[in-house]
């Protein structure tokens, strides 16, 4: 099987988790969001080992925050909690997929090379234009506001912004993934590392009341 096809296999797993997740909401959601952060943790906290105690309590900060925006989003709004989370999902899950072919096709010219030398600035365009498109278009469909379609690619360089982060990270490490939990794909961070700011964000701006 090859490469792609384990990814997006994987990929397609993951997706299907985290709706049924959101779906249910409650404490299956609260468990399925406190076993992910619990694992951004545990992969944090092996990155850093070594570079004090401050990484440590940075880590914990990084990955405790956007699990609490994700749960305060879901379950402070009956309404639309649900259709904002999946929006969340759907803006991260977008820009990485359209960052990722976009940048295979188009990619030349380097965005960040001391921190991803395979992320391209065709790539990051790749990447908002799906996170517009498909961000827009879940939120037209579920009434969650026109704030939110140009919030899309706003959220998108975010969270191209958090996957540079953890890349600088691994940089530093002198790791390839942050994990190998997940076939294709590495660790959890490599996979959430664009959620965080986006999930951030989003609980950011529905407190402000644009959602």
């Amino acid at each position: 099987m090859s490469d792609l096809a384990v990814r997006t296999l994987t990929g397609l797993f993951l997706i299907a988790l985290a709706l049924l997740a959101s779906v249910q909401g409650g404490m299956v959601f609260a468990l399925f969001v406190a076993l992910l952060a619990t694992g951004m943790y545990y992969e944090w906290s092996r990155l850093v080992k070594g570079w004090g105690i401050g990484w440590q309590a940075a880590g914990f900060v990084y990955a405790l925050l956007p699990a609490l925006a994700l749960l305060w989003v879901r379950e402070r709004d009956l309404d639309h909690g649900l259709a904002l989370v999946v929006w969340v999902f759907i803006v991260t899950w977008a820009t990485d997929i359209g960052a990722y072919f976009a940048g295979r096709k188009f990619g030349r010219r380097k965005l960040a090379p001391a921190l991803s030398p395979n992320k391209t600035v065709e790539g990051l365009y790749g990447g908002i234009a799906g996170a517009a498109l498909l961000g827009g278009l879940w939120a037209y469909a579920t009434g969650l506001g026109s704030p939110l379609y140009l919030l899309a690619p706003v959220f998108a360089v975010a969270a191209q912004g958090g996957d540079l982060f953890e890349s600088g990270l691994k940089r530093r490490a002198g790791v390839k993934d942050s994990g190998s939990w997940l076939p294709g794909h590495g660790g959890l961070l490599d996979r959430l590392d664009g959620m965080v700011p986006v999930a951030l964000l989003t609980a950011l701006a529905h407190f402000a009341g644009l959602t």
